[in-house]
């Protein structure tokens, strides 16, 4: 295998890593907290050290995933406490 594809492959590797640890995370913080936004979630996982920022973008793309493989459903909405809008409360199926 020529070096650019061995690196691309490396590099997969640990992305796909890591969001497979991020997913348990997460599913660890709602059995332990219950129905959470991507939000709040983000703010759990950075307060426990677990994600460098609160910012929902390191849970919201994981959320959407594991809806896809049925561990976690939207159960409600409510307005977010940082930005106002409506947001998907989600909770583990």
């Amino acid at each position: 295998m020529d070096i650019p594809k061995q690196t691309q492959l490396e590099s997969y590797e640990q992305i796909t890593d890591a969001a497979e640890i991020r997913k348990k995370m997460i599913l660890n913080a709602l059995s332990e907290h219950g129905e959470m936004t991507a939000q709040e979630l983000a703010v759990e996982l950075h307060k426990c050290g677990h994600i460098p920022s609160d910012e929902r973008n390191f849970t919201a793309p994981r959320l959407t995933e594991l809806r896809k493989e049925g561990k976690v459903e939207p159960v409600d909405k409510k307005s977010c406490a940082k930005t106002g809008r409506k947001v998907t409360v989600w909770a583990m199926c």
